[in-house]
């Protein structure tokens, strides 16, 4: 099975998302009993939402 873990596991406080994978608690806990087009259908958005997190992170506080 594909997954987008790639062993960096810190959940971003703000966002909720993973910042190595980019998913939610919640796609994580779920990924084995998701179906093949679930996992595809967040493997979609995951490029879009590290982004983000890049984004968010160099932005000053």
């Amino acid at each position: 099975m594909e997954t987008p873990c790639v062993n960096v596991c810190l959940l971003d406080s703000e966002s909720g998302l993973c910042a190595g994978c980019g998913r939610t608690l919640e796609e994580i806990a779920n990924w084995s009993a998701m179906s093949d087009a679930e996992r595809r259908a967040v493997m979609a958005v995951l490029p879009a939402r590290l982004a983000d997190l890049k984004t968010a992170e160099s932005r000053p506080t």
